[in-house]
């Protein structure tokens, strides 16, 4: 016969097993639940990155490209746009830090080991303040400011005072296009205030009555005056008749097999749509 104390002392053994069963079953049944829950919950696929990278002049309507087509895509790219510039754009290409290298320049030599597409052209205008009265200069003018053999308003028909020359920096794509188009081999005199972007230019010269500066067309807006060049001026007519020859090309930019993501976002670029929306923001289509 067990007595009054291991009677009770059976029991709390007993019960300390069946509860602590309990317990588990309900841990398990918590955990089980949980897990199952997990596995059961639907994922969100997250969008593939993708990085442009390069010139200033080709940033604002790359932005915009890539705006739209995050619209028509929804959650199947993430673009990322930078600058830097057009050389900034080939080493991102060439060294894999971007996807796709912009450029608003030819490709150089030594840069060959890349793939390149033209998306768009654009002209580079040459621009004063609005209250400027000189309408046009010949290429060869143009290149005299530049270098600074011509440093008066006055020799260009222009009130007296002196040419503040606003120009970009070495390793800008539109720095080296105006340097093809209208330099030809002189130098920019150093006195030149210079800018690493093209709205640095804008602002700039907007607010200078002296200045002169280029800039590429899509960013003219009323803040400063397009001067006609050799008598052509950056208009709709004379781009197309090819009278106004400051035109360089804004060119994408690949480093051996193309990505389905670049693939995937050049092909909208290029696509009437993409094309479409380059044009509306001024520039000229690239096929």
């Amino acid at each position: 016969m067990l007595s009054r104390r291991q009677k009770a002392k059976t029991l709390a053994v007993v019960l300390g097993g069946v509860f602590a069963g309990i317990f588990a079953f309900i841990a398990a049944i918590t955990v089980t639940g949980s897990i199952f829950l997990c596995g059961c919950r639907p994922r969100t696929g997250e969008p593939i990155a993708l990085t442009v990278a390069g010139s200033t002049s080709v940033q604002p309507f790359v932005e915009i490209l890539a705006e739209e087509y995050a619209k028509r895509n929804p959650g199947k790219l993430d673009v990322n746009v930078q600058g830097g510039g057009s050389s900034a754009g080939v080493r991102a290409a060439l060294s894999g830090t971007a996807d796709i290298g912009m450029l608003s320049r030819e490709l150089a030599p030594g840069e060959e080991g890349l793939t390149s597409v033209i998306i768009a052209r654009d002209a580079i205008a040459v621009v004063v303040h609005p209250s400027n009265p000189v309408q046009g200069l010949t290429a060869g003018e143009a290149r005299a400011v530049f270098a600074g053999r011509i440093t008066c308003w006055s020799q260009l028909g222009g009130p007296k005072g002196p040419i503040q020359v606003v120009s970009r920096e070495e390793g800008s794509g539109t720095r080296g296009a105006f340097d093809d188009l209208i330099m030809h081999n002189e130098d920019v005199l150093p006195r030149a205030i210079v800018q690493d972007s093209n709205g640095s230019v804008r602002e700039t010269v907007a607010g200078d009555k002296r200045a002169l500066g280029y800039i590429s067309l899509g960013l003219v807006d009323e803040s400063v005056r397009a001067l006609e060049i050799d008598g052509a001026g950056p208009t709709p007519e004379d781009l197309s008749s090819g009278l106004y020859s400051l035109v360089r090309p804004f060119l994408f930019v690949v480093r051996g097999e193309v990505s389905r993501a670049s693939r995937d976002f050049i092909d909208f670029v290029m696509s009437d749509q993409g094309q479409s929306i380059l044009v509306a923001e001024g520039l000229i289509a690239g096929k």
